[in-house]
């Protein structure tokens, strides 16, 4: 170990000498007093010891602290910190005082004679707080990001409970309605647990729909109920906008045993992956590995049946018939019924409704479940002593499974109402197990299409990134122009095909010598005209592929491969095709193509800004495009710019280019 960190009582004490001198504060803490304040206990201290924290004047550890870091990674770390109007340098030194692990931790004031005048100091402590809030929280729900969890939580070993949080289905809810609805779903979500839980429990993000839930110092049992309530919370959670949609949640909770949350989070992990594999929507704990639905799933296992009859003699008979087999729920009225719907969903299997009552009638109930599209969810069989053809035919036209007439037999209406429960569940089997299919097959095709274009970028010596970006703008430029014309009938079946058929653009690229595709420079006229080929060959290969040539995907693929370097105004190649000649598919991935090129940095090019790229699409420096697909990039180019552009990354590089120059002007590198 480096003798620089081995230090005596003695030597320590010469060095705080000569660093009192730069520094406004320099003190000694040991390894203890970090672990006591992790704990929020007070540090037994001499004379000559400071508690960490008392400088700052808070009652706890800093989330970023950098002495723990040190002392856990033996190595020296450097922060700002802002107090009141001031700016803070912090370095945190590892060292070993008589064979005790300690750091030492100095404190600079950043101040007029250290270079930094007002203004810069007032602009340099709104970057900091606003890079430190942009580099923690997911922009999307606000909550702690991933980054957090690396840097602040994973290692840390407390009494805590660690909950895993997956929203079910949450890729149907992006393809069949779109990335709005699936950012919607996650801000629900967030949305949800938030009433749930306390201002010192923590919500972390780790990606996609997997969220990591921290709850310090909480009992198991309270934990428990906690999950309950969060998963309830959620079931009955509205989407804005898509009352279609009906969020659940897979949880898996666990809570710590003398580990760190890392440790904890995995095993969270896997009871959350067990609770999907069972039946999505449950909650399973160490405690009760079998999962639990909710509250209502423990005493619950029969099917729920919802009787709407405005007469109460009608309703308990219908009771009387069904209540063995089936849990019933009585309305007295249309307007009570629609409220029973909005609580418990496609929680009830059949409604028996009754056309003629005051106020809200049948058929009212009816449209309503139509307009929120509960008809195709839940069967309504009508049971009325209304038996003309009009009322009858209309009740179908409105989407009832079945008609009952009174006075009615009750082996009649009990097998009828068996028979409706049976072919539903048996639909939503069939539903469930077709959607599982096509997510294995989808997410197998992206697979090998990810493979397979991660080849030809290695071949070219380019960002794997590249592929990634084209395939999100693709999908950004398809949304946005399905919302503006229904020109090119762009279903959501063609809209997945052109966006995975994306990012096989250049597979031909595989096809072309190595010395022309990686050339640095300039291509002569013979080694463009090479160059050019890429597209024939890509789709011969394709084309190659005798046993797919009818999958949607390849037939999608083949056009893209072809004609994504054909212009609008016909002096494209490799056909010269011109206007809408060219295929949507392959105009919309030449735009987005062009776009990523320009932004990205090649062996014969540097990247150009956003702004930059953007100016030179739309003045017509590489060729002319679809008019239309103009309009939706211009439309679309702040959240390109969110997405593509890395402009968080450049924050951050001119965060760490600030930190470097202050730490060299002040010669902070001779410790």
């Amino acid at each position: 170990m480096d003798s620089n960190i081995k230090l005596t009582t003695k030597q320590a004490e010469e060095k705080m000498k000569i660093y009192r001198e730069v520094f406004d504060v320099v003190r000694i803490i040991k390894s203890t007093d970090i672990r006591r304040m992790k704990c929020g206990q007070e540090p037994e201290l001499n004379e000559n010891m400071c508690r960490c924290y008392d400088f700052w004047n808070k009652d706890k550890q800093c989330e970023n602290c950098v002495s723990e870091k040190a002392l856990t990674q033996k190595k020296q770390y450097t922060k700002l910190e802002c107090l009141e109007n001031d700016v803070y340098q912090i370095i945190a030194k590892y060292l070993e005082i008589d064979g005790v692990p300690c750091v030492m931790e100095m404190i600079h004031r950043l101040d007029n004679e250290n270079l930094i005048d007002n203004d810069g100091r007032r602009i340099l402590m709104n970057n900091l707080t606003g890079y430190k809030n942009e580099l923690y929280r997911d922009p999307l729900t606000g909550v702690y990001n991933r980054r957090y969890y690396e840097d602040n939580i994973k290692d840390l070993n407390e009494n805590v409970g660690v909950a895993m949080i997956d929203l079910d289905d949450f890729k149907l809810y992006n393809d069949f309605y779109g990335h709005n609805a699936g950012d919607m779903a996650l801000e629900t979500i967030v949305s949800a647990i938030k009433k749930c839980i306390r201002s010192s429990d923590k919500i972390i993000r780790l990606g996609g729909d997997e969220f990591l839930l921290v709850l310090p110092g909480i009992h198991s049992n309270i934990f428990n109920k906690k999950l309950q309530q969060i998963r309830t919370r959620i079931k009955e959670a509205k989407v804005d906008g898509y009352s279609k949609i009906r969020l659940s949640v897979s949880i898996g909770g666990v809570m710590t045993h003398n580990e760190t949350i890392e440790s904890a989070m995995y095993r969270a992990d896997k009871l959350m992956l067990q609770a999907k594999s069972q039946q999505k929507g449950m909650v399973v704990t160490e405690e009760n590995e079998f999962g639990v639905i909710d509250n209502e799933s423990e005493v619950k296992d029969r099917q729920r049946v919802l009787v709407v009859d405005d007469s109460y003699m009608n309703r308990m008979i219908l009771t009387e018939v069904l209540k063995s087999d089936y849990e019933i729920i009585n309305a007295a009225s249309g307007e009570e019924c629609l409220e029973i719907i909005e609580k418990y969903g496609t929680g009830i299997d059949i409604i028996l409704l009754d056309i003629v009552m005051p106020g809200m009638d049948g058929f009212e109930v009816l449209n309503y479940m139509n307009n929120n599209n509960w008809i195709e969810d839940i069967p309504v069989i009508l049971i009325s002593s209304e038996d003309s053809n009009q009322y009858i035919r209309r009740a179908y036209e409105m989407g009832v499974s079945d008609y009952i007439s009174r006075p009615f037999d009750a082996k009649i209406v009990y097998q009828r109402v068996l028979n409706t429960i049976k072919l539903y569940a048996k639909q939503r089997r069939l539903i469930n197990l077709i959607t599982d299919q096509v997510y294995e097959k989808e997410k197998n095709n992206k697979m090998m299409i990810g493979i397979l274009s991660q080849i030809v970028e290695f071949r070219n010596s380019e960002s794997g990134m590249h592929v990634r970006n084209i395939s999100t703008l693709t999908g950004m430029l398809l949304e946005k122009i399905v919302q503006k014309t229904d020109k090119y009938y762009l279903s959501w079946s063609k809209r997945f095909y052109i966006t995975n058929g994306s990012v096989l653009h250049d597979i031909g690229k595989i096809g072309i010598p190595e010395e022309i595709l990686n050339k640095p420079g300039k291509f002569t006229k013979e080694e463009y005209e090479i160059m050019k080929e890429h597209t024939v060959i890509g789709e011969k290969m394709l084309k190659n592929l005798e046993l797919y040539q009818d999958e949607p995907l390849v037939k999608t693929a083949c056009e893209i491969v072809r004609w994504h370097h054909e212009r609008y105004d016909g002096k494209g190649y490799p056909d010269g095709l011109k206007g809408d000649e060219i295929p949507i598919s392959a105009q919309i991935v030449s735009i987005a193509d062009v776009y990523d090129e320009l932004v990205s940095e090649r062996v014969y090019k540097k990247a150009f800004s956003h702004e930059k790229a953007m100016e030179m699409i739309l003045n017509g420096e590489y060729g002319a495009f679809n008019p239309l697909l103009l309009e939706c990039l211009v439309e679309i180019q702040d959240r390109i710019k969110t997405e593509l552009d890395g402009s968080g990354s450049v924050k951050k590089e001119t965060y760490k280019k600030t930190i470097q120059e202050i730490e060299r002007d002040m010669n902070m590198n001779t410790l």
